[in-house]
């Protein structure tokens, strides 16, 4: 049975930051959590959002932030991270041969909740000794960096495997999808075992500059998408 009691994460990457305040303060009592990308120009070329940037948002949203760091040595960002306030923070698995046990512990004991992000030719056998201790397992549907990629279909098989792989093993992780979530997908993401969907500017944000008649046009898509699982 699929899961219509799906959970929104808005990609603040993917925001007016014109208008940061009246757009968090309009998101906090209807999204589930925050997405927020760190990237460090190294692990993929673009550079994004901060630590700093994390303050900043804590400072207006009472819902959970999860940082997505799509950076080289992300054991580097934890301390100031937790500091600054984020609640959980989400792990390239490409980036923790070596060491995953010791960035995971980390996190823990800066009282944060760890994701794993796999990349789109990133297999769940990867991280199988260490993936019982996610909490959030995000399945990248476009290849990471930038914003506005087309959604690569077989991604679908994978997340149909890591929800055979959640349930067989008896493991408690959230699936969340990064990467092309919109109107064209939102069913076909639903159908395959996605549990939480990151929305950026093809399934929010770009809907419309008004952050209230975008959340409408999202949620009357989610719902019609809902209507029609299996």
């Amino acid at each position: 049975m699929t899961n219509k009691n799906i959970m929104i994460a808005p990609s603040l990457m993917c925001m007016d930051l014109t208008k940061f305040s009246e757009q968090l303060t309009f998101l906090d009592d209807k999204v589930d959590y925050y997405h927020v990308d760190i990237m460090d120009g190294h692990f993929v070329p673009n550079i994004t959002l901060s630590p700093f940037f994390v303050s900043e948002v804590k400072k207006i949203a009472k819902k959970p932030i999860d940082c997505h760091l799509m950076v080289t040595d992300p054991i580097n960002y934890i301390d100031e991270l937790g500091a600054r306030g984020a609640d959980i923070i989400s792990l390239q698995v490409e980036t923790l041969d070596g060491k995953a046990f010791r960035i995971i512990d980390k996190i823990k004991k800066n009282g944060m909740k760890c994701g794993l992000v796999f990349n789109p030719n990133s297999s769940i056998e990867l991280a199988q000794y260490y993936i019982e201790l996610a909490d959030i397992v995000t399945i990248m549907t476009v290849d990471p960096g930038f914003a506005g990629q087309p959604f690569i279909e077989n991604m679908l098989l994978k997340i149909k495997e890591f929800k055979k792989y959640k349930e067989e093993k008896k493991l408690k992780y959230i699936i969340s999808i990064d990467g092309g979530c919109n109107h064209k997908t939102f069913s076909k993401l639903l159908n395959a075992g996605a549990e939480s969907l990151i929305v950026g500017s093809s399934g929010f944000f770009g809907y419309d500059s008004d952050i209230t008649k975008a959340w409408k046009i999202m949620t009357e898509y989610l719902n019609t998408s809902k209507s029609q699982l299996n």
